[in-house]
């Protein structure tokens, strides 16, 4: 989804989120006085692995966590949120690892960067390892949020060496490709100045995502995005062996799957360029990632009929996990809006209920089901960074609750509670 890129502003609201986490959890805090150990996520088929056992994914995106490490009064916020998305038993945060040219940005033109806000990442990815939570590490935008591929082209045209002012030649360009290949390895090779760890070698990234929600609309035959696929994913391979790798797929089907005309929302998500099956199933891919907006992608639908979509598009994906590619299948982006003009809160509760049990049903049955990361979680005070789809957990007491007992029904099904200090005291909470 499209995440504004918010001002600065004082950190109202902080202590109250530190309260309701003390509140909640009571004397927990003593169970990070050791840092979790965390070993590096393999896959084994359709199943995510970790420290010899399958491992299902409750997560949630926090875009913003570099942006807010970037400066002393917004930093807490990043521990904030990674506390609170641990004691919840989440697993995994998806966040950007990019910013490319904009406010705060990380790469200020190709090749340049800010010591500054690479310090920021090393702090985010130094956070989630002292509270045991992974990161699913975004490398660049489809869209223009935080620069995305649009600052790419920008950055050659200016140059004088684009070949084309079309957002899509970040895709073919190979000016651009070697910006990008270069940006690729500063950051897989960047020394955490924290922990002394070069992420390539850091167990705390469960992954790397090529891209958020790649399309290429100027060649709906797919074959200039399946390139780029290609040889990004065989770059990326080639520097980090040890992490995972993934697309940053939305999932639609492309022209010549014949479950573009059953599954897709509408006849356009075939004409984008990217194709689910062809662009997840190379070798160089580990899992296949999905998002689940359907108030967005019908314009007419009733909620009911939106239901319907989102059960019939999960189940579609997770037999292709199973049948066709053999690979975990990871929806990482899910929600519903609040603009939508039939719109009631309860939608939200029945929606991630849906899409819980989906999962949980998948997982019971040691299907590609691999897990679910919902868009998006803030912390109190951060209205400017927010969307229609996000919140503050602990603000919506029945999504919090649907929430973690996700994460506790999950960890049942193989024995994983005892393991995990968060989980032991949340789910002995339900009991």
């Amino acid at each position: 989804m499209i995440a504004r890129n918010g001002l600065l502003y004082p950190i109202l609201g902080f202590a109250t989120c530190v309260a309701f986490i003390y509140m909640s959890f009571g004397e927990l805090g003593a169970s990070y006085q050791k840092e979790p150990q965390l070993g590096f996520v393999t896959r084994n088929g359709s199943q995510f692995m970790a420290d010899g056992k399958v491992l299902y994914v409750n997560g949630w995106n926090s875009y913003w966590l570099m942006d807010h490490a970037v400066h002393d009064y917004s930093r807490p916020r990043v521990r904030a949120m990674l506390e609170a998305g641990a004691k919840m038993g989440l697993t995994v945060c998806r966040t950007w690892a990019f910013n490319d040219g904009s406010f705060n940005a990380l790469q200020i033109s190709p090749g340049r960067f800010d010591e500054k806000v690479f310090k920021a990442l090393d702090h985010v990815i130094a956070e989630a390892r002292k509270h045991g939570v992974r990161l699913l590490l975004s490398l660049v935008n489809n869209l223009q949020a935080y620069g995305g591929k649009t600052q790419y082209v920008k950055w050659a045209w200016q140059e004088g060496i684009g070949l084309s002012s079309s957002n899509d030649s970040f895709f073919f360009d190979p000016s651009i490709r070697i910006y990008f290949r270069h940006y690729v390895k500063t950051v897989l090779t960047r020394k955490n100045t924290i922990t002394g760890i070069e992420y390539r070698n850091d167990p705390t990234i469960f992954g790397w995502e090529l891209i958020n929600e790649p399309r290429c609309m100027s060649d709906p035959s797919g074959d200039t995005l399946q390139d780029w696929i290609d040889e990004m994913s065989a770059y990326v391979k080639s520097i980090d062996k040890r992490h995972l790798l993934t697309v940053g797929l939305e999932g639609f089907y492309g022209p010549k799957n014949p479950k573009r005309l059953t599954v897709n929302p509408e006849v356009w998500a075939s004409e984008l360029g990217s194709d689910f099956i062809r662009n997840s199933e190379k070798a160089n891919i580990d899992f296949a990632s999905v998002h689940i907006y359907a108030d967005h992608w019908f314009h007419d639908l009733k909620f009911g009929d939106n239901m319907k979509f989102v059960n019939q598009w999960m189940l579609s994906h997770i037999e292709d996990g199973d049948k066709l590619l053999n690979k975990p299948v990871l929806f990482t982006e899910f929600g519903l809006s609040n603009l939508n003009k039939d719109f009631e809160p309860s939608q939200r509760d029945e929606l991630y209920q849906l899409i819980f049990d989906i999962i949980y049903n998948s997982a019971k049955r040691n299907k590609s089901g691999a897990g679910t990361i919902i868009w998006q979680f803030l912390v109190d005070g951060m209205e400017e960074y927010n969307d229609d789809f996000g919140f503050v957990p602990w603000e919506k007491p029945s999504l919090y609750k649907l929430v973690t007992e996700q994460s506790c029904r999950l960890a049942e099904i193989h024995g994983l509670i005892q393991y995990n200090a968060n989980l032991k005291v949340l789910c002995a909470q339900r009991q």
